[in-house]
């Protein structure tokens, strides 16, 4: 006796309904069935979104602010800084500086091809670096043991120097070269003593391991140009980057992908700057504003500009209580907006061009500021 056939079972192991006929695949076939789960997705991510917004809906800065620090009350608005202190050195533009951990020291790079290491306590030069490119256009100084400093610009490359317990001119050639950026490099930073974080006109953030000069990581979310990085005080493995597409994005460098788009400016972002508890950022933009983004809620807090603020801003930093977000602009003067209160803003005139780069030290004693006019200002 032959074996049954089951009429209902095709040759590869299928089924038929009664009538013989293989079920119909879904339009598109697994294409279609990936399309529709990304859809899902899609519409996940909406939702978390739209959770995570509902949240501080129509807060305003004050709100936001007393919810972010538990209830405790305001600090003390801030005097006015008096410049305390001036460091004359370069021969050309400052376009860069940044403070070293120690609270003394910091790096500043010039279009005269020189790397200055300087006690701002003193006013003294420690170190002078040349270097191959006069084209720099960042700097960054390592935090934890302050023996780091790196710069880049026009040659696309992120140079490493090791500081010289000799100081002056004991600096002439770069400890490591990272090299892999196809543009540009228009802002660096450490995270760590061991990493750097790095971004490029070629519209993309890189993660360097400096022992080995090797790119751990490429980040290739933005569209254009990105001109600033910022490293998470509280979190390092965190990033925030500000591109002239005119969005900023928050990276998680153990997923190496983008965790946080952010909009709402209408032109460049050229400086982002990370909140003293890491929870926000501060954007500024060649749109004339800055802007206070949380990190946690994933949408924009406030906006600070006015009528009579017409050019675009160069720089932004916080106060080390947060009370005080600092913008140097292109018309020579800093601004210090209160970022729970947009209406009043301290104006500082410190230079006699533009205000190309500014950082406010970790303990919160002192504002560096750098400019065209080829100096350096500590105030306090």
């Amino acid at each position: 006796m032959l074996p049954t056939t089951d009429t209902n079972a095709t040759s590869n192991g299928g089924t038929k309904d009664a009538a013989g006929v293989p079920p119909a695949l879904p339009a598109g076939g697994s294409n279609g069935a990936a399309a529709q789960a990304a859809d899902k997705i899609a519409a996940l991510k909406g939702q978390i979104e739209a959770e995570l917004a509902s949240k501080t809906k129509g807060t305003s800065a004050e709100e936001w602010w007393r919810d972010n620090q538990g209830g405790r009350p305001f600090p003390p608005q801030p005097k006015q800084p008096q410049v305390l202190r001036i460091l004359k050195g370069h021969f050309g533009k400052v376009y860069s500086m940044h403070w070293a951990g120690d609270n003394k020291h910091l790096v500043s790079a010039s279009q005269d091809g020189k790397l200055i290491v300087w006690n701002a306590a003193t006013t003294n030069r420690v170190q002078a670096i040349p270097l191959r490119s006069s084209w720099v256009m960042t700097c960054a100084y390592e935090q934890s043991r302050d023996q780091l400093v790196a710069c880049g610009g026009l040659d696309n490359i992120c140079s490493v120097y090791k500081l010289s317990s000799e100081g002056g001119l004991g600096v002439t050639r770069a400890y490591r070269e990272l090299s892999g950026h196809d543009g540009y490099l228009s802002s660096c930073r450490f995270a760590g003593p061991s990493q750097i974080i790095s971004s490029s006109g070629d519209s993309t953030c890189m993660q360097w391991d400096v022992e080995t000069g090797i790119a751990m990581r490429t980040f290739s979310d933005h569209a254009q140009d990105v001109m600033s990085v910022a490293v998470s005080p509280t979190q390092p493995h965190l990033f925030a980057s500000g591109s002239i597409d005119a969005t900023a994005r928050i990276y998680d460098t153990r997923a190496a992908a983008c965790a946080i788009t952010f909009t709402g400016h209408e032109s460049d972002i050229n400086s982002v700057s990370f909140f003293p508890d890491g929870n926000a950022i501060g954007t500024g933009s060649d749109d004339s504003t800055c802007k206070l983004f949380d990190v946690r809620a994933c949408r924009e807090i406030a906006s600070y500009g006015n009528d009579s603020i017409v050019c675009g801003i160069t720089a932004v930093d916080f106060s080390v209580s947060g009370r005080i977000l600092f913008a140097g602009y292109d018309d020579f003067a800093v601004y210090g907006w209160d970022v729970t209160n947009r209406d009043k803003p301290m104006m500082l005139k410190l230079h006699e061009n533009r205000i190309a780069c500014l950082q406010v030290n970790l303990e919160g004693s002192a504002l560096g500021t750098g400019s065209w006019d080829t100096l350096l200002k500590v105030s306090g």
